[in-house]
């Protein structure tokens, strides 16, 4: 599936638009992690457990999404975007929210 996050594909013409489509997923480090993480920010720079942890819930939440998409007759996702919050101290909140459409190459 075509995932972009631009309006138009070059190539493709938008055939129908099929509506929203998201993914969401909700994590939190373990104990463990979190105290790791609160020991690194005491020296500065960048927290890497954080840091994976938000790029597995991006990629998560991008999978998720394609199988909604997918299951509504989808071939591509346009204006792909991400949004992100906090729930509690503890939890990040990642969606990936775009529009489902069908397309049509332009060269057929």
């Amino acid at each position: 599936m075509i995932v972009v996050t631009t309006e138009n594909i070059p190539g493709h013409e938008v055939e129908k638009v099929l509506g929203q489509v998201f993914g969401v997923t909700v994590r939190s480090r373990g104990i463990g992690g979190n105290i790791t993480a609160a020991l690194r920010s005491l020296g500065g720079g960048e927290i890497k457990e954080y840091t994976e942890m938000l790029e597995d819930a991006r990629k998560s939440a991008i999978d998720r999404m394609v199988q909604n998409a997918h299951a509504m007759g989808a071939d591509a996702v346009v204006m792909m975007r991400f949004d992100s919050g906090e729930i509690g101290q503890t939890m990040s909140e990642i969606v990936a929210y775009g529009t489902a459409v069908v397309l049509r190459s332009q060269n057929a």
